[in-house]
């Protein structure tokens, strides 16, 4: 075993995913369009999803009965049918499960699906509440609170928890608890406040501001890269001392739903340090412990970048396979999800101007995974300014055949983005900086 500089820890504060279950789909990584995980001052605009939801701030929902009298045309057509073409806002699979849970009269009667229309027929439709209609909605999220004041809140979020409502994951989120939590005050704020994101199933520390002006604030810190975030990840093999992996990153043109190595203008810059803090031998498998500090802010950055250098993290549904078989092999207790936490957060406080960091303990499963592979526990020291500075740490630099040929990545956008949306969110994501040149929205913009 190498020298042992890992914060895992045996006592102290650990995260409980009771609440949280490991996403069944490994597609969650992917839930919006976004390269970034970092929110720059364009994506803090006010904004709304498709259907008129709002982004933060909720509107009146029309869920009113709403009555029809058929028209001749329709009449002796089935039910659902001629519901699709009288509601069509709605689609044809939502209104036959309303016509299920008899939602839907036809003439004062609980219709039938296949039922025909008689001719001068009365429809009364009373719909449900969507599910993105729900999704920007005070509920009350569990939030472990690392820091909290009047400017900005640190979170320590669990693996499981999604931080922004998405495609499959409409409720439940951080976002969710920020608006139970404090209420009108996040509810005006451009997404309740929060300014990057982690993967679904990546667990640690999130900055979250608490006004706008604290929000401007923090994003063009993040733009600045004066936000300072380490991560540790567990890897399979031999990683090198310290080095930094310098690999533009996009969408996999041969698989949208994923992200890659690209080398075509599609990639944006990519930067990633790394130390390991230790090694050990696993069913006769090098594993390495590594401390990544992010430059940049891509979506999925860690995961991208490990993996095409060949050191996939453990668990990793998505970019395991880097590796062949061993890259998935089942891991101790079931551990089923990426082995990264983000265990380290500094800034400088919008209000006050300090200095300040916080740690979150790594979380009881990746402790336990830790010492499973037999991986050590000491804790690592402060920051190193000149770790960002180091020009003679050994370094992955990009080959053109090491990245993907990405030529083709522009096609078929649209048909992917419809794609993505139907996955799990992720948002997650690695939390990853945007380089993004966009200044950050004026003080007075409202979501």
């Amino acid at each position: 075993m190498t020298r042992s500089n890992n914060p895992v820890s045996s006592t102290g504060t650990r995260n409980s995913n009771k609440d949280y279950s490991p996403s069944d789909d490994p597609a969650d990584a992917l839930g919006s369009d976004s390269l970034d995980d970092d929110l720059d001052g364009e994506a803090l605009a006010p904004q709304e999803l498709p259907g008129s939801v709002p982004t933060v701030a909720s509107k009146a929902v029309d869920n009113s009965p709403r009555i029809v009298s058929v028209p001749d045309d329709l009449a002796g057509e089935r039910l659902d049918k001629v519901l699709a073409k009288v509601f069509p806002e709605f689609s044809r699979n939502r209104l036959q499960g309303w016509i299920e849970a008899e939602r839907v009269r036809v003439d004062g009667t609980p219709g039938k699906i296949r039922q025909p229309v008689p001719l001068g027929a009365t429809i009364e439709l009373v719909p449900d509440l969507l599910p993105e209609q729900l999704a920007f909605t005070p509920e009350p999220v569990p939030l472990e609170i690392v820091y909290e004041d009047d400017t900005l809140v640190v979170i320590n979020k669990p693996a499981g928890m999604v931080v922004h409502p998405a495609a499959g994951n409409w409720s439940g989120t951080m976002l969710n608890g920020l608006l139970h939590r404090y209420g009108e005050a996040a509810a005006g704020l451009p997404r309740a406040g929060i300014v990057h994101r982690l993967d679904k199933e990546t667990s640690g520390l999130m900055v979250v501001a608490r006004t706008l002006e604290a929000q401007t604030d923090l994003v063009r810190q993040l733009q600045a890269r004066t936000v300072k975030r380490r991560y540790l990840a567990l890897v399979w093999g031999n990683m090198p001392d310290e080095g930094t992996i310098d690999a533009p990153i996009g969408r996999d043109p041969r698989e949208r739903t994923r992200m890659a190595v690209v080398k075509s203008a599609s990639g944006k810059p990519a930067r990633t340090h790394f130390r390991r803090v230790d090694s050990a031998i696993w069913q006769r498998q090098p594993v390495s412990a590594i401390h990544c500090d992010l430059e940049t802010g891509r979506t999925h950055q860690i995961r991208v970048h490990c993996a095409h250098i060949g050191h996939p993290l453990l668990g990793d549904p998505v970019y395991g396979r880097a590796r062949g078989k061993r890259s998935v092999t089942p891991l101790p207790d079931g551990f089923a999800r990426q082995a990264l936490h983000a265990w380290r957060l500094g800034l400088i406080h919008p209000q006050t101007g300090r200095e300040m960091q916080w740690r979150a303990e790594v979380p009881e499963d990746m402790a336990v995974l830790s010492a499973a592979l037999g991986l050590g526990r000491d804790e690592a020291g402060e920051f190193d300014e000149t770790y960002y500075e180091d020009e003679e740490a050994e370094g992955y630099e990009l080959e053109d055949d090491d990245a993907l040929d990405a030529e083709d990545d522009d096609q078929d956008d649209d048909g992917a983005e419809e794609h993505d949306s139907d996955e799990d969110d992720s948002e997650e994501d690695d939390s990853e900086e945007d380089d993004s040149e966009e200044d950050a929205p004026d003080q007075d913009e409202r979501a």
